[in-house]
């Protein structure tokens, strides 16, 4: 059994302090990692379901098709390690704003890092996954590259953001500076906390086709009650 709680790590960023801990939830009693940016919640391993659907979900929708994917967003890595499971995916580049997140992974203070970083499949890429989007795109070697899949994994939701950096990213101009990295018939597919937005579904059908917004809905135990989130898929043109 572990400490009932453990600082692993900390580090400034661009946008503030992150860090990552490690405790005995006294609940399940297991080990619980959690990631904070300043004081604000952003990932646990005690909830991942909802992330795990968006990499399921949004590469269900291509089938048999051989992919290259891009995950926006690493955090404890259960989006990436979900898409890893799917056998077409030949290429995925995670593209991570803050640098100890990435670091965390590579010296295995994670679950999930040492799976991740061994899978030649997968590549972890310090950036800044909006700005990528709109001007120079995913892959440093080649702006004009186009990929299969772009599954999105940062921001709360549409409305609620973590930085000013994606203010506004989720109306009809970013929203197309995104299907412009993605080729024809591929798949963009967003995690969302809150529940499906209109606002946003009506923005991705002006640039999309056959969007979805759907419900996930997993056990929380510590509330012992069902908790939702949201998984956005839309394919390209």
């Amino acid at each position: 059994m572990s400490a009932r709680f453990e600082e692993l790590g900390w580090g400034p960023t661009p946008i503030g302090e992150v860090s990552l801990r490690r405790r005995l939830d006294p609940v399940t009693r297991v080990d619980v990692f959690e990631v904070k940016l300043n004081d604000e919640w952003l990932m646990s391993s005690q909830f991942t379901a909802a992330e795990e659907a968006l990499a399921h979900r949004g590469l269900a929708r291509l089938g048999d098709r051989p992919a290259d994917v891009v995950v926006g967003g690493l955090g404890l890595g259960y989006t990436a390690a979900s898409a890893l499971e799917h056998a077409n995916v030949r290429d995925m580049a995670v593209i991570e704003l803050l640098e100890p997140v990435i670091e965390w992974h590579e010296k295995g203070l994670v679950p999930l890092g040492a799976g991740l970083t061994a899978d030649a499949r997968c590549r972890l890429v310090q950036g800044d996954f909006f700005a990528m989007s709109r001007d120079g795109g995913y892959d440093p070697a080649d702006a004009a590259r186009t990929f299969d899949a772009v599954l999105l994994d940062i921001d709360h939701s549409p409305r609620h953001v973590l930085d000013d950096g994606s203010a506004g990213f989720y109306g009809v101009e970013g929203m197309r500076a995104v299907a412009s990295r993605i080729s024809p018939g591929g798949v963009y597919a967003m995690w969302s906390n809150d529940p499906p937005d209109a606002e946003y579904v009506a923005i991705l059908e002006q640039v999309f086709v056959d969007v979805e917004a759907e419900i996930i809905t997993f056990h929380n135990p510590l509330q012992g009650r069902d908790a939702t989130a949201t998984v956005y898929v839309a394919t390209a043109r």
